[in-house]
């Protein structure tokens, strides 16, 4: 008699221990997946009383319907394998919120092998998720202003270059073309030695903002290449479209009428461009490409400034 009662006050205690604990305690049978337990704790968190777990059925419907289909097959897959498992999901509560939980699944199997029930916990993870969910939207904050220059506001060279690596692919495997104009500021170190360097960002700002202005193709960029010299992407623009979108830059800026004292052109920031169209071939690289368009800009400098050089560059 003294073994039964010693039986009923360990299973009193383990049970105590089990429902103080902040984990959720559970059981299911296999064979009938029915819940055999579910410790009382479940109705604080959810607002389900213990009482409504009643099969799989109730867990799987208490589920995000985002999350339903992919943790339930998974974990009947590894239930059935014979595999201790664990799964994140979202947890729908009585009331129509949510709580992260993370279930940790150990599956008792038979003498042959062939699960005889499921015992497990459910933990709250939400506070887990949350910091999560901020390291995630930090890490793309991050990400964004390692692409962004931190002046102008707009692409910076690393932007550019991981664009342009995408895009030349892109258009290479089409067989389409891509053109590439390079811009540098007329006389801009006059400028800066003429109205000092707070003048000097703001005009970068300035013509930043208006190159931005001038594009219209949805995968167009426009980024800061260094110092005064800008670059502008475009994806399947030919040469005629290149062409178009430098004159209309140049139109812009003109339009801007920075003043520069300093300047022999036109009292005003003028700028010198080099444009470039190829259609990528299957050994030429991008760095090629835009040695090539370097080359035009050095040829607008050299030939008076406030101009724009082009070439057609042969795959």
């Amino acid at each position: 008699m003294s073994d039964v009662s010693d039986l009923r006050n360990d299973d009193a205690v383990y049970r105590t221990l089990l429902e103080s604990t902040k984990a959720i305690p559970w059981k299911i049978d296999w064979a009938t997946k029915k819940f055999a337990y579910i410790g009382p704790q479940i109705e604080a968190l959810l607002g389900w009383s213990p009482e409504s777990w009643m099969t799989v059925e109730d867990w799987a419907m208490r589920m995000h319907p985002e999350d339903r289909e992919y943790v339930v097959n998974f974990c009947v897959a590894q239930s059935q394998a014979g595999i201790d498992h664990e799964a994140d999901y979202r947890a729908l509560t009585k009331d129509n919120g949510y709580v992260w939980l993370r279930d940790v699944v150990h599956v008792v199997r038979k003498d042959n092998g062939e699960p005889e029930a499921l015992i497990g916990f459910m933990f709250d993870i939400s506070e887990r998720k949350k910091t999560e969910e901020k390291l995630l939207v930090l890490q793309k904050e991050l990400e964004a202003l390692s692409f962004k220059d931190g002046l102008t506001n707009i692409a910076n060279r690393r932007r550019f270059d991981a664009s342009l690596e995408v895009e030349w692919e892109s258009a290479r495997s089409a067989g389409q073309p891509l053109s590439i104009l390079l811009f540098d500021i007329d006389f801009f170190k006059q400028y800066n030695d003429l109205y000092g360097h707070v003048r000097g960002d703001n005009a970068l700002i300035e013509i930043a903002q208006t190159l931005s202005l001038a594009l219209d193709g949805p995968r167009d960029l426009v980024a800061r290449f260094g110092g005064e010299e800008f670059v502008v992407l475009l994806p399947q623009a030919d040469a005629s479209v290149a062409l178009k979108v430098a004159e209309r830059c140049q139109r812009l800026i003109q339009k801007q009428a920075i003043t520069h004292a300093h300047s022999p052109l036109d009292q005003r920031i003028t700028v010198s461009i080099g444009v470039g169209t190829v259609t990528p071939g299957a050994h030429m690289k991008p760095s090629s490409f835009i040695e090539a368009v370097d080359q035009q800009l050095y040829a607008a400098k050299k030939n008076g400034r406030n101009r724009i050089e082009t070439v057609q560059v042969a795959p």
